[in-house]
């Protein structure tokens, strides 16, 4: 079981649901609070603001599910399905996630702040312009995935699988460049500046602190 970032403990569940069917159901401004949901197929769930609070999700399918303006605060995802779900405006706030896949899951918007997904493989996966502060990204596998907009500061990314991934406009001031994989990645000039920096290199403008007659590249043609 991923462990909660700073040893806070799951949240203790009051009530049960153990295998209903809950495909194509609607959601919308539904509230849960401290449920246990036991190998429930959500398929193609949709819903507007519907709050999940303390909730723990065991084998839970909310493939091709659709989730806005809603909430899973403090939850605890194991072993669940997420392919083709799309998450738009939702809170995951201090959430745990072990065991899941996340084929082709899209998250648009929202604050996924506090959430543990150590190890997660989120390959397939898409995060755009999500709050993602604080979360525990250790040994995830985002190779080829879109992580735009971000914002990962105070994140754990160590030894994290970067490589191919679409980071453009994503907060990377945490990131330490020798302890993930980046070759590939997508990155802006302004992310190149901040991971420059982060390897001790002293970047600055072409000519400063130079005098004019010395602006020339290091290398020149010999005739």
């Amino acid at each position: 079981m991923a462990d909660r970032m700073y040893g806070r403990p799951a949240v203790p569940t009051k009530t049960t649901i153990s295998s209903a069917n809950w495909d194509s159901r609607d959601l919308s401004g539904e509230r849960h609070d401290g449920v246990l949901f036991v190998d429930v197929d959500m398929t193609e769930a949709e819903g507007t603001g519907a709050v999940f609070t303390g909730c723990t999700f065991r084998g839970v399918r909310f493939n091709a599910s659709g989730h806005r303006d809603g909430a899973f605060l403090n939850c605890t995802f194991v072993r669940c399905g997420f392919f083709d779900a799309t998450f738009a405006g939702c809170k995951l706030v201090g959430s745990v996630f072990d065991g899941c896949t996340y084929d082709l899951m899209k998250v648009e918007g929202g604050d996924w702040s506090f959430t543990g997904l150590p190890g997660a493989d989120l390959r397939r996966a898409s995060f755009t312009d999500v709050r993602m502060r604080e979360a525990d990204l250790t040994g995830a596998r985002c190779a080829g995935a879109v992580l735009r907009g971000v914002d990962l500061s105070g994140a754990a990314l160590h030894k994290a699988d970067l490589s191919h991934c679409d980071l453009r406009g994503s907060d990377l001031s945490s990131l330490d460049p020798l302890t993930v994989e980046l070759r590939g990645a997508v990155i802006d000039p302004y992310q190149a500046v901040v991971l420059a920096t982060a390897l001790g290199l002293d970047v600055r403008e072409w000519g400063e602190a130079r005098g004019a007659s010395e602006r020339r590249p290091v290398l020149e043609r010999r005739h």
